[in-house]
C-alpha cells in the first residue's frame, strides 16, 4: 500500500490484519519491557537517582522535558504495544525540536548517574534502556507514518532526540 495516496481511515483499517504493524507493536512491547526493567533495576541496585548537582541537573531537565513533552501530547494515553492514537501528528513544544522527547528525558535521567557512578551494571543497565528506546521509537515510527502521512515531512525537519543531530 502506497502510504501517501492512502487516507488515515484506510491506513487504520488495514493495520488490524497487517503481519508486519502486529510484528511492529509485539517488538515496542519488548522494548518497553527492556526499557522498564533497566529503570527498575537501576533504582533497586541504588543506581538510578544522581548523587552530584551534574547528575541531578540532568534528571531535573528530564523531568521537566517529560512533563513539557506529556502536556503538550494531551489526554492521549500510553499504550505499551506502539500504537500511534487518533487526534493528529503532535509537532508543537518539544516535538517541536525532537520527535521523541519522552525517550530523550529518559535518557538524560539514566546516563548522567550510570556514568558519574562508572559501574559495569550502570553502564550496562544503562545501554538497556538506550536501546529499548531506540527499538520502540523505530516500532513507533513505522507505525506513525502508516497512520499520518505527513510523518515523513515532520522526520526530515525533525532530529529524533538530539536537535540538529540525530
Amino acid at each position: 500500500m502506497d502510504v501517501g495516496t492512502s487516507t488515515v481511515s484506510e491506513i487504520s483499517n488495514s493495520n488490524d490484519s497487517d503481519p508486519f504493524v502486529m510484528n511492529a507493536r509485539t517488538t515496542s512491547i519488548v522494548a518497553v519491557l527492556i526499557l522498564a526493567g533497566s529503570v527498575v533495576l537501576l533504582f533497586r541496585r541504588g543506581e538510578l537517582l544522581g548523587a552530584g548537582p551534574v547528575s541531578i541537573g540532568f534528571q531535573v531537565i528530564a523531568v521537566l522535558l517529560m512533563l513539557w513533552a506529556r502536556v503538550t501530547f494531551g489526554r492521549r494515553s500510553f499504550h505499551a504495544a506502539a500504537s500511534p492514537t487518533g487526534g493528529g501528528l503532535v509537532t508543537a513544544g518539544p516535538y517541536r525540536y525532537v520527535r521523541h522527547p519522552i525517550y530523550t528525558a529518559a535518557q538524560f535521567f539514566v546516563w548522567p548517574p550510570a556514568i558519574f557512578r562508572a559501574t559495569a551494571p550502570a553502564i550496562a543497565f544503562a545501554i538497556l534502556v538506550s536501546i529499548g528506546a531506540i527499538i520502540r521509537m523505530l516500532c513507533e515510527e513505522y507505525l506513525l507514518v502508516r497512520q499520518y502521512p505527513g510523518y515523513l515531512e515532520y522526520a526530515k525537519s525533525t532530529k529524533r532526540m538530539i536537535p540538529y543531530v540525530f
